[in-house]
């Protein structure tokens, strides 16, 4: 693969349909560690190394060095809205970054401008775009966001782009019919079938010019076989869904623990409070049920109930979501661990994340929209299950289970990372054994 591997020659575009709080925070970061006002913390491309050799020698470089990414300087931002603030005024109006951050390189920000989206309030009713595409058809639209997408690379002489969305959670769909092959997926676009969001019109669309797409939301979007049939069909790579962060991300790491150490849970109550514009969608009980769905899963894949039928067997698993506006973008989320040890003697943990919502998805926004590239210069296309380290509710090839295990997944990526440039694992190292002398009092 290592010698396949296309170059990162030339400009990268990055379009993101949703210029909200997430990728408004993303691009600001991204061009205040390009002017070295700040550092991409939380990246792994940008400060995440990677164990090489075998046990011939210590060698760790980072990420960015290890494979070829695309630089963060060949980066251009670019995407749609609901709403025509530019990037700037819709930063300034998430309030997660502080302004005179902002004030620093407005004139950047000020400069990307969004185009107009492609929405439909009946899969988001809490919010009223006004900066939208009047279009017949949702084929129409397709048609459209690919007209965009020409120009944006013309436009910015850009030799390759992808597509992370970073819009908001639409109301719970299943699948249907209309999803289950290329044709009838294109037959509905045609007649509007109402099983077709306006982000899987963004994923035809990108997929369709052999843009790589990637789902930061728990929508169905790219989890339907016609997108993947398309994916295969135009050697393109897909991948989500939902950014794995605040109370997930706490989940995916102490669970693994418990399970690493046979005890066992009876119940998990989580809760938290968000005040941002995700969590006013949220605050929708359709567009709610698309989010646990998503979260609610994960539990049952890493401690594996089926296997583990006395330790996780009556596991009551709970997960509220509350929209208060005075927190803004600084979700604070409470878990309630009911869990039980040796002889059934109960025990508890609690946990109280006060995390920054945009602060934990914007290095990720970063990390897929690189790796995608990646892999496309590679040659992988269809599902990219390895980029399961960054989502909530993997999406993953053949329909095969889901991988949650943060360290399981992390592993899983650095391995495909040394696949792609033909290295080997570094072994363990020797355990140094410290001479002890006992003192007696």
């Amino acid at each position: 693969m290592k010698e396949q591997m296309l170059p990162a020659e030339g400009k990268l575009g990055i379009l993101l349909p949703g210029l909200g709080a997430v990728a408004s925070t993303t691009i600001a970061g991204v061009i205040a560690s390009r002017k070295e006002l700040a550092k991409p913390i939380g990246s792994f491309t940008q400060t995440g190394h990677i164990e090489l050799g075998e046990g011939k020698g210590d060698r760790y470089p980072f990420i960015k060095d290890f494979v070829p990414l695309a630089a963060l300087e060949d980066v251009v931002f670019g995407g749609w809205d609901i709403y025509e603030d530019n990037v700037f005024q819709a930063a300034s109006h998430a309030r997660v970054l502080d302004q005179h951050l902002l004030n620093a390189i407005r004139p950047e920000l000020e400069a990307i401008k969004p185009m107009k989206a492609v929405f439909d309030r009946n899969y988001v009713k809490n919010l009223d775009g006004t900066f939208i595409k009047q279009t017949a058809t949702k084929w129409d639209a397709a048609q459209e966001l690919k007209k965009d997408i020409e120009t944006f690379k013309k436009e910015n002489n850009l030799s390759r782009v992808v597509i992370v969305w970073t819009g908001s959670t639409e109301k719970y769909l299943e699948q249907t019919a209309v999803h289950e092959t290329i044709a009838s997926f294109e037959a509905g676009l045609k007649n509007n079938d109402a099983a077709i969001a306006p982000s899987m019109v963004y994923a035809y669309a990108a997929v369709s010019m052999g843009v790589p797409f990637i789902n930061g939301a728990p929508n169905l979007t790219t989890d339907i076989p016609a997108i993947v049939q398309l994916a295969h069909k135009t050697k393109t790579p897909i991948g989500g869904k939902d950014f794995k962060t605040g109370q997930t991300l706490m989940k995916t790491i102490v669970a693994p623990g418990l399970a690493a150490r046979s005890l066992g849970v009876n119940g998990w109550f989580s809760t938290n409070i968000l005040g941002n514009r995700d969590g006013l969608v949220l605050d929708d009980e359709e567009n709610f049920k698309t989010k646990e769905v998503s979260k609610l899963g994960v539990l049952e894949d890493i401690l594996r109930p089926d296997l583990h039928p006395d330790l996780y067997g009556e596991l009551y698993h709970k997960i509220r979501i509350n929209y208060y506006p005075p927190h803004g973008d600084n979700k604070e989320s409470w878990d309630n661990i009911d869990i039980f040890g040796w002889l059934n003697y109960p025990m508890q943990i609690k946990i109280n994340f006060l995390c920054r919502d945009s602060i934990l998805a914007a290095p990720i926004v970063l990390d897929l929209a690189l790796f995608a590239d990646l892999a496309q210069r590679a040659g992988m296309y269809g599902v990219q299950d390895w980029l399961s380290f960054y989502l909530k509710s993997p999406q993953t090839q053949h329909g095969e289970p889901a991988e949650n295990d943060i360290f399981k997944q992390l592993n899983t990526l650095k391995q495909v990372l040394r696949g792609m440039m033909q290295e080997q694992t570094q072994e363990a190292p020797a355990v140094k054994r410290t001479k002890v002398t006992e003192k007696v009092i």
